[in-house]
């Protein structure tokens, strides 16, 4: 059985990280076993093809209004919130973002953090940021725990320790913790809720993302399963929210359908175990909740994608990961060979925003343009469409002016002169038909190795004769036989 190789030992590319990936037979088997299972369970969850896309229409309806307005909507949130009792920080980039959490927990005079599942706070690596400061953050997701015992990151953006089996868990809270190794999935969770369980009582704040942000009535809402996120967001006497700014959306009447798609794409659930609506702190009359609520918007490359009509769309993505799981690339190399915060389809377009195309220029050719991760977004967004504008942006010239943070990055002058060269070709005819004449006459002078393409096919090689002098010949021999 092939070895897990540790994340510190990786290859720093990700066609170096792909072929690790390959190669691990654990890895595959876990992932082909995982994707299955939750493919059959979305497909359970929506047994009505009518309903579903119905479901689906009106979800692309919604977030399209929300981003179409999302300027008047953030600040209408801000003032919601405000009135609330909540405290509203922006951030433009992550740094920003990490001083806002670490001037507030330094208020506190806080040290301990518990935090509930976020990837915002993935993007920020605000679990870093904190402990290179003094102040312990641990994740109380079960998953968030389990890669962060392991010294690792999320795999899956729902399920970050999706690629480890129950056999490795046990292994982990051995080595780890000093458990008695065992493959029951309910004794290692309890394993989990006992270590955690005092953390909640004994942090001085608590940390959660946020799914929707409602606009009308100042509320933040969080979807989950375990109650690690009631639990962060209540017990603690310091509520820190850190969400992206295209989470906002107008009312609650629209939440009730983006719930519905969220939870039944991610795990086939008609709902979630808990459904966290915060509009506010403790009040002087309410027995429990946090003294302070405190929420951070950040941008990281989101308003440039709002800036462009096309890639805007990639603003829908309600964090589901229904594209990760009918994806025949991801399903076989895992989430951390793409070596960013958001992995699989989604990750492909929304990375470029946040890191710039130049750092993850091999992102958009991973996929086979499939359209499975089009097809089963709950909101609509076409990826297929999207990875191919990416394509196009990574090969303009530098030189031209980029839409895209971090394009031309596989700009090629050879490759440009091929190209142009292949377009005067086939739109003159007297030098197309000389380049026949000479291609069909010097066939034995056709490379046997040309890149990439010859990894796993044969060589092309011009016919002996061209389709035109067959043609010519066919002519020439029945106008001999009428005559």
């Amino acid at each position: 059985m092939s070895q897990r190789i540790p994340a510190t030992e990786l290859s720093a590319n990700f066609r170096g990280r792909a072929g690790e990936a390959l190669a691990d037979g654990q890895l595959s088997s876990n992932f082909r076993t995982a994707m299955d299972s939750l493919m059959q369970k979305r497909a359970n969850a929506f047994p009505d093809a009518d309903e579903r896309e119905g479901l689906r229409e009106l979800g692309n309806r919604i977030k399209a209004r929300s981003l179409s307005k999302l300027p008047d909507l953030l600040e209408q949130l801000e003032q919601k919130l405000t009135e609330n009792g909540v405290k509203v920080h922006w951030a433009e980039t992550v740094e920003e973002a990490n001083t806002l959490v670490h001037n507030i927990i330094e208020a506190r005079k806080g040290r301990q953090v518990v935090k509930g599942k976020s990837m915002v706070s993935e993007e920020m690596e605000m679990n870093d940021y904190l402990a290179e400061r003094g102040i312990e953050c641990l994740e109380s997701d079960m998953g968030e725990y389990i890669v962060q015992l392991d010294g690792e990151k999320p795999s899956h953006i729902i399920m970050p320790a999706i690629h480890k089996n129950a056999r490795q868990v046990s292994k982990l809270f051995h080595d780890k913790l000093g458990e008695p190794e065992t493959e029951d999935v309910n004794q290692l969770i309890q394993v989990g809720r006992r270590t955690l369980r005092q953390k909640f009582m004994e942090a001085d704040v608590g940390v959660s993302g946020v799914n929707f942000a409602i606009a009308e009535t100042g509320t933040l809402l969080l979807v989950e399963n375990e109650g690690n996120g009631r639990m962060s967001t209540t017990v603690p006497p310091v509520h820190i929210a850190v969400t992206g700014i295209e989470k906002v959306v107008a009312n609650l009447r629209d939440v009730v359908p983006l719930v519905s798609l969220l939870t039944r794409s991610a795990l086939g659930q008609p709902i979630t175990t808990y459904v966290n609506l915060i509009s506010g702190p403790r009040q002087p009359d309410e027995l429990d909740g946090p003294e302070e609520v405190h929420l951070v918007l950040l941008d990281n490359g989101r308003s440039g994608a709002f800036a462009d009509a096309q890639m805007r769309q990639t603003l829908n993505c309600i964090r589901c990961g229904a594209c990760m799981n009918h994806c025949p690339v991801y399903t076989r190399v895992g989430g951390h060979t793409y070596g960013e915060v958001y992995p699989g389809p989604i990750g492909k377009i929304i990375t470029p925003h946040m890191a710039g195309l130049h750092n993850v220029p091999d992102h958009p050719s991973a996929s086979s343009l499939c359209g499975a991760c089009g097809d089963v977004c709950p909101v609509k967004i076409p990826i297929p469409e999207l990875l191919q504008r990416l394509r196009q942006e990574n090969v303009k010239n530098p030189e031209e002016p980029q839409l895209v943070k971090g394009g031309g990055a596989k700009f090629s002058r050879k490759e440009r002169w091929i190209w142009r060269s292949w377009q005067m070709l086939n739109t003159r005819p007297g030098l197309y038909r000389l380049f026949l004449w000479a291609a069909t006459r010097m066939r034995a002078l056709a490379p046997s190795n040309v890149g990439p393409w010859t990894e796993n096919h044969s060589a092309p090689v011009p016919a002996r004769r061209s389709l035109h002098d067959l043609a010519a010949a066919h002519l020439d021999s029945s106008g001999e036989t009428s005559s």
